[in-house]
């Protein structure tokens, strides 16, 4: 993370010594778009929170947790699947249920479905693409979130364990 911040401040500094005009005008338009999205983020954290509040832990934990890990990432896969949310919400999500005890692999399908397949995005989908190209892509998108699952789950020792 430490990388990150320094590339951006790298990044920065050499924007500044290119341009400072465009530099300025970028984080003004930064600003406002954070402006314009705060309001949303902020009410769907608080949503969020409180349904997870409202929600037992051992619900949570019973079909999305360690004792189930083939239900719970069928209802995660699902959920992505169907849920229209942006990732700006989902990925705080994500990290509210690893709090409450969802292993990193069943978070990694609920949100590599929720970015790549689009049951309620299909219509648009196929209007713009076709049936068969906008179902064929949500298939192997579905495929490529399993994989990233399975990979996750290796990853963190939580397949077999």
């Amino acid at each position: 993370m430490v990388l990150i911040y320094i590339v951006t401040i790298f990044a920065v500094v050499a924007s500044l010594i290119a341009d400072r005009s465009k530099t300025a005008k970028s984080f003004q338009v930064a600003g406002r778009k954070m402006l314009k999205i705060a309001p949303a983020f902020f009410a769907m954290t608080i949503l969020v929170s409180i349904v997870l509040y409202l929600v037992p832990d051992e619900a949570i934990s019973r079909y999305l947790g360690h004792e189930n890990k083939v239900l719970g990432l069928l209802i995660a896969c699902a959920i992505g699947s169907i849920t229209l949310m942006p990732g700006f919400i989902a990925f705080p999500l994500c990290g509210m249920l690893l709090e409450k005890g969802v292993p990193y692999m069943i978070l990694s399908g609920f949100s590599t479905t929720l970015m790549l397949v689009g049951v309620l995005t299909f219509p648009v989908e196929r209007a713009y693409l076709g049936a068969k190209v906008a179902a064929l892509r949500n298939l192997i998108y579905l495929a490529i979130a399993v994989v990233v699952t399975i990979i996750t789950g290796l990853c963190f020792g939580e397949l077999f364990g």
